[in-house]
């Protein structure tokens, strides 16, 4: 299987060489300054898992042909309409799309610009940093894959990569229903990350307080009723193994777009993550109240780093 793996950072750069590991004939679309350090270092990665150290193949956009059997994407949620633009040269009469990203809206805007037979399902559960110096470090043991076909045109596909993939360190799973395997991941993420960002600390930070508690279980329930409104309910054993990683005091996890806040970053993932579900629950009338205050905090964020530019409003 060829694939293009777009960037060489934290998510693309580890899952691109657990992909060289496994026998895949991988490339890297990077930028011609990430291109020299590659072809000068290599590529590492440090992780409990198994570490990676050797030479890569990277491609800059001029040079694309499309000629590769998937495209593996792992941007930012902001940047993903110019992923769109720097993948299109890339994508051939077969090639498929496998976004790594959060959310659901883009799926909306990959199956707008490519169709949606042409895209994936996938959502990985691993948290991992690249370090000034361009290598990546693996934090934890944690790292699940799940991947799957949104449409019987990329069954094939998805079964490929899943073949591949279950050869690395891991939990790998092919999921025959992946657009609720990427709903239950959503809710966790976004009931975690509004109250993480909203109240700037941790799961175990929050649940240290007087209403921390309650106010998770406000987050989930919210979430969880957006989730039911559009068709995917999460089953109990879901909800459950949610509520153990939300509601647990010892917890020191933290979505990445807290530390994003903390470390003062231009741009944050918040539409995509917080907005998007606002604007799915006001489809249905519901009332998220949570939600929306959550919201208006990282809209203030995002105009404060942006001087001059309204706050989107996309709930309206």
């Amino acid at each position: 299987m060829k694939i293009l793996v777009v960037g060489a950072g934290a998510i693309g750069g580890y899952y691109g060489a657990r992909l060289i590991q496994s026998g895949a004939d991988v490339t890297f679309l990077v930028r011609p300054k990430r291109a020299e350090r590659l072809a000068t270092l290599g590529l590492r990665v440090e992780s409990s898992l198994g570490d990676f150290n050797a030479p890569v193949n990277a491609v800059i956009r001029d040079d694309l042909r499309p000629d590769y059997d998937l495209i593996l994407l792992s941007c930012k949620t902001y940047d993903l309409q110019t992923a769109i633009a720097d993948i299109t040269p890339a994508v051939g009469p077969s090639s498929v799309i496998l976004p790594f990203l959060n959310g659901l809206s883009v799926y909306d805007e990959l199956d707008a610009h490519f169709g949606r037979d042409r895209v994936l399902g996938g959502a990985a559960y691993i948290a991992t940093t690249l370090n000034a110096d361009g290598e990546i470090k693996h934090m934890g043991a944690a790292d699940q894959v799940v991947v799957g076909a949104r449409s019987a045109a990329t069954r094939d596909a998805a079964n490929a990569f899943y073949t591949l993939l279950a050869s690395s360190a891991g939990v790998r799973v092919l999921s025959d229903n992946i657009m609720q395997a990427l709903w239950n991941k959503w809710v966790m993420l976004a009931s975690g990350a509004l109250m993480n960002c909203l109240m700037r600390g941790s799961i175990g930070d929050i649940l240290a307080t007087q209403d921390g508690e309650a106010l998770m279980k406000q987050a989930l329930s919210e979430s969880l009723s957006v989730a039911a409104a559009e068709g995917y309910p999460l089953p109990p054993e879901e909800i459950t193994s949610i509520e153990k990683r939300l509601l647990d005091p010892q917890s020191a996890w933290a979505a990445s777009m807290m530390r994003d806040i903390a470390s003062n970053a231009p741009r944050l993932e918040g539409d995509a993550i917080v907005g998007d579900m606002i604007t799915r629950a006001a489809r249905h009338g519901l009332h998220v109240a949570l939600y929306r205050a959550a919201y208006c905090h990282l809209q203030v964020y995002a105009h404060q780093h942006t001087p001059g530019v309204t706050a989107q409003q996309p709930f309206k």
